[in-house]
């Protein structure tokens, strides 16, 4: 017997989260959500998406046991953005078990035709710096800190269910190479002289002025906002929500990995890289501290693997190279790093902009994701 509840207590929601850590249990791939970042999500006093979206959580229970759980979205600030009338789901995870996928859809389905909605899409968050995309390709890769892992048998269940693509996310390994490219570098080095850009020095603030490094950091978000405005999915963020983002940043700042392009002291492109945390947080199983302590500051110093956290750059300034100045400091401080290998994220199919950012480099195409529809009739 299955049966289907809509949760909103502390404690059914930490079940909720839990539920994704003791389905991945094992699993060499996976790497579980940090409890204390999954509760902020999802807490209207601390998430300010949620002044212009509704959630409803589910969890179902096969016998018993909780067997699968999802998450419905109804974000009115992307709707009216788009003109669509969507409903999002997000956080689903489910046992091989179709019936019990299609439990949950099923409250999905009667909160959109509530609402008017005509579409369900997923899975996709309240805004483009949480995780999006199923896993259709790449099982047997090893997911990172901005990404979903799921099962094979997740791409079958919604092919069950009728969904169709709307869009897909590629994912890339590039292989760092040996030495810096000193063509890279004269072009940086030209395009910064002819147009009057300059790099802040991220390692000196975060030693010695703290407060102003934020307000560049600030900065970098409103270009993410100006940047990945019309990219599939995305939503404006507000001040709150940046600030999150901030905090979020500094647990992984690593000063050699962040390169800002500043224009009359303004900042007009930015790109971060991070650490894999994939360890930490397998080790962590929820909580960092105190499990994964010695794991996060032994990846934070030993790194062998590098994210791709977010690359953008400002409209005015779009196209005037200050791209090749970012590419430039990373890679030099990838190199000092020892670091072997960057894991790109996911990139939208259609983004062909940062697609081509590594088209002279050593690259793969290790995972896609994908964002499915279903029609709500």
């Amino acid at each position: 017997m299955i049966e289907v509840k809509q949760i909103s207590s502390k404690r059914d929601k930490k079940k909720f989260f839990k539920f994704l850590i003791d389905l991945y249990r094992g699993n060499p791939h996976a790497v579980p959500n940090l409890y204390m970042d999954e509760f902020a999500e999802f807490d209207p006093t601390v998430n300010d998406a949620f002044r212009f979206a509704d959630c409803k959580m589910f969890l179902a229970y096969k016998d018993g046991k909780i067997a699968g759980r999802i998450a419905g979205i109804w974000h009115r600030g992307a709707n009216e953005k788009t003109g669509l009338k969507q409903l999002r789901f997000t956080r689903f995870d489910v046992i091989d078990d179709f019936e019990v996928t299609k439990a949950l859809f099923a409250e999905l389905f009667k909160w959109a035709k509530e609402l008017g909605m005509t579409e369900i899409i997923g899975p996709i968050s309240f805004s483009d710096l949480n995780e999006e995309g199923m896993l259709i390709d790449g099982f047997d890769k090893d997911s990172t800190y901005i990404e979903i892992y799921n099962y094979p048998y997740y791409v079958e269940h919604m092919q069950k269910l009728g969904a169709y693509k709307i869009v897909d996310w590629n994912s890339y390994r590039i292989t760092v190479p040996d030495k810096p490219d000193e063509r890279l570098q004269r072009l940086s080095e030209l395009i910064a002289k002819k147009n009057g850009y300059t790099l802040l020095d991220v390692k000196y603030l975060l030693k010695h002025d703290k407060q102003k490094l934020s307000g560049y950091i600030m900065q970098c978000l409103d270009v993410l906002d100006e940047a990945f405005a019309n990219l599939y999915g995305t939503s404006p963020l507000n001040e709150k929500q940046k600030k999150r983002e901030m905090d979020t940043i500094y647990t992984v700042l690593v000063p050699e990995l962040a390169a800002v392009v500043l224009k009359d002291d303004k900042v007009i492109s930015y790109g971060f890289l991070m650490p894999s945390m994939k360890t930490v947080l397998q080790k962590a199983r929820g909580s960092i501290f105190p499990r994964a302590v010695f794991a996060y500051l032994h990846a934070m110093k030993h790194i062998e693997v590098a994210d791709m956290m977010s690359i953008g750059v400002t409209g005015d300034e779009n196209n005037k190279g200050s791209v090749a100045m970012i590419m430039n400091s990373c890679l030099q401080g990838l190199i000092k790093l020892g670091v072997k290998y960057l894991e790109t994220g996911p990139e939208l199919e259609t983004n062909d902009n940062v697609q081509n950012l590594w088209k002279n480099y050593d690259k793969q195409l290790v995972k896609r994701r994908r964002c499915w529809g279903l029609k709500v009739e």
